[in-house]
């Protein structure tokens, strides 16, 4: 009885989402596994260390130009608006935004992470005790049911973190499509950007000397781990991270340290020595370049914003008539 309860257990997890895209990215070549599984618990903690590491300048850039224009981005959102945050992690920019904006009447952040999406809906409720929070747990990169409570409200984006630059470049084409056909017409985006900049700056950023970013790459396997079933080895594998320059993007991978096998639900992989999974992009773009990709999908840019060195942007896109 008790093999065929563990049998049934296996088989209830290899039925999951994450179970299937680890399996079908474990099999591809070159390997690969989805950065958005990154945020676990553990993962999105991390993440939050990573965002103040002196070396990380996307997090202290996009603040410094959301603090400055706050009241600028502020002026674009109509009265009793919902703000509506993909991928919402920590409120921290979003808070800055309810502050400045006080036509915002509701806020729904939309995260996969449950555990922090729900304990930042609970500070928020405190903290603006006016706003109506509406926290959903959902794959933003998919199609989700939005509160009924905001069906009625004009509705503005939010998507900072230059997290768009974790597609690639049809993908975050879809996405802003997406976004257009979530949002409504007359929609306002508020998107944070990446820009190209230096390889040496870019590189810093993804190898911080005290190792948070790699401790949030090799989290993937300690996932992996712990809920598939799987032997991965942590101190077998390698951080690596490097600015691809001929595609405007930082890579993120694993690699093996030596010649290795791991079992995941039951199946093993095989792995050579030096090759990698890849755990992540991060595409970098101009502001031409981000420019006519929102074009192609529906957006035009009403407003754009950067920092004092030009590393970063916050732009305001509303919907092609």
């Amino acid at each position: 009885m008790a093999g065929q309860s563990a049998l049934r257990h296996v088989s209830d997890i290899a039925e999951s989402e994450f179970a299937h895209d680890v399996m079908t990215g474990l099999s591809a070549k070159p390997k690969r596994l989805s950065p958005k599984y990154f945020y676990d618990e553990a993962g999105s903690q991390l993440f939050e260390q990573i965002t103040r590491l002196p070396e990380y300048y996307p997090t202290r850039c996009e603040l410094s130009i959301l603090r400055r224009h706050a009241g600028d981005i502020a002026t674009l959102i109509p009265p009793d608006a919902a703000l509506i945050e993909f991928g919402s992690g920590s409120t921290r920019k979003a808070r800055m935004l309810l502050g400045a904006a006080p036509a915002i009447a509701a806020y729904a952040p939309v995260d996969i992470s449950s555990e922090m999406l729900q304990q930042e809906a609970a500070e928020l409720r405190r903290d603006f005790p006016r706003l109506t929070v509406l926290p959903v747990e959902a794959d933003f990169t998919r199609p989700f049911r939005l509160p009924r409570a905001i069906a009625s409200r004009p509705r503005v984006g939010f998507f900072p973190g230059s997290t768009i630059g974790n597609f690639e470049p049809h993908a975050a084409a879809a996405f802003l499509g997406h976004a257009a056909a979530m949002l409504g017409e007359r929609a306002i985006l508020i998107i944070g950007i990446d820009l190209v900049k230096d390889a040496a700056v870019l590189n810093a950023a993804y190898n911080d000397s005290q190792g948070i970013t790699a401790r949030f790459n090799l989290n993937l396997l300690t996932r992996i781990n712990r809920e598939l079933d799987a032997d991965f080895d942590l101190g077998a594998f390698s951080h690596q991270a490097f600015y691809n320059t001929e595609r405007s993007r930082i890579e993120m991978h694993l690699a093996s340290r030596r010649r290795q096998k791991a079992r995941v639900l039951r199946r093993t992989f095989e792995f050579r020595a030096g090759e990698t999974i890849h755990t992540e992009n991060s595409y970098k773009y101009t502001l031409e370049s981000f420019g006519a990709m929102a074009r192609g999908s529906g957006w035009t840019a009403i407003a754009a914003w950067t920092d004092a060195q030009g590393f970063f942007s916050v732009q305001a896109l509303a919907q092609q008539d």
